[in-house]
């Protein structure tokens, strides 16, 4: 029975998502108490995230990496960039602009490695490229925001590289020590962990959407603008880079996926301990969780399609 709720949450999780949020903004004072908790729904989709990964997957790791540098490398790069041009073109306020240089800062988000499996790409390739994009992020994005946000409110790196060991690191090798002492009794409840993941990053959204349900109804065009442009033009210079380095179809896929979908809880967790006087700063990520989902699902889909077309297209011409 739970194993059939746990497959339905993670299949309608947008859905689930939507309708929360969309509660949230009716009845905001019967969620915001739930920011007090967003970290701790964070460690614990983050502590699912672990029991998914065995030691066997940092071997893989040194195994492939030109092409995990390579997925690194788009990770920490494009969606950065992407950032500080969007903050700029669009002339956002200080608030917006933090928020939106935390999503593009963060590491790679585990709905990669749901939606890599959609679009029939390479689901190993995803998962060794959200574990080496984890790895380096308790340093990678402190650094991002400190030098691209700095300019604009106080940064403390410190503070921030805390907040990851805490949410993220910490979460994560105990996932990945409990798995690897008590695999076999995992895999017997493994359907548990994708539920409280996917449970924690729904009320994670809905706890931000009540906050600043205010808010969003003042500027959340503009965020949600910002938000889609954001993870369109990284799922397609994702896309570009891997055809330019040749990777096959499913990788192609993959790279795509990992780079436009974030870790956007992360940034919502990071904003809310870090920049509390910048409130604001949360929404992008919150925003950002549901675009992801619902232009990644999209996305998935058109490539596990055209993926088939040219399959059948590969066996005619044979």
């Amino acid at each position: 029975m739970i194993r059939k709720i746990s497959h339905y949450i993670e299949k309608y999780l947008i859905v689930i998502i939507l309708v929360l949020s969309a509660f949230a903004l009716r009845f905001p004072d019967n969620f915001k108490f739930m920011t007090n908790y967003t970290s701790l729904f964070l460690a614990a989709a983050m502590f699912g995230m672990g029991t998914s990964i065995e030691v066997g997957h940092f071997k893989n790791l040194l195994k492939s990496p030109k092409i995990i540098f390579l997925g690194a490398l788009c990770q920490y790069t494009i969606m950065p960039i992407l950032a500080m041009i969007l903050s700029f073109v669009f002339k956002l306020p200080k608030d917006i602009s933090l928020g939106v240089i935390l999503v593009g800062a963060c590491p790679g988000g585990t709905a990669s490695n749901v939606l890599a499996h959609i679009s029939e790409g390479d689901v190993a390739y995803s998962v060794l490229l959200t574990i080496a994009s984890t790895i380096l992020a308790p340093v990678i994005t402190p650094l991002l925001v400190y030098f691209m946000a700095g300019s604009i409110v106080e940064v403390s790196f410190f503070a921030m590289f805390k907040s990851i060991i805490e949410v993220i690191v910490l979460p994560v090798g105990l996932g990945i020590f409990v798995n690897s002492i008590l695999r076999s009794k995992i895999k017997k409840i493994d359907f548990v962990f994708p539920l409280i993941s996917s449970a924690a990053i729904a009320l994670i959204i809905a706890a931000i959407v009540g906050l600043n349900a205010e808010k969003i109804m003042t500027s959340g065009l503009i965020v949600f603008a910002v938000v889609i442009i954001h993870n369109l033009c990284g799922l397609m210079l994702g896309l570009g880079i891997g055809k330019l380095f040749h990777l096959d179809y499913d990788k192609k896929s993959t790279l795509a996926i990992e780079v436009g979908t974030q870790n956007s809880g992360l940034a919502v967790v990071l904003a809310n301990t870090n920049f509390a006087l910048n409130p604001l700063a949360a929404l992008p990520g919150a925003i950002f969780s549901v675009i992801q989902n619902l232009i990644g699902s999209i996305f998935a889909h058109i490539r596990a399609g055209k993926k088939e077309k040219l399959k059948e297209e590969y066996k005619i011409n044979i």
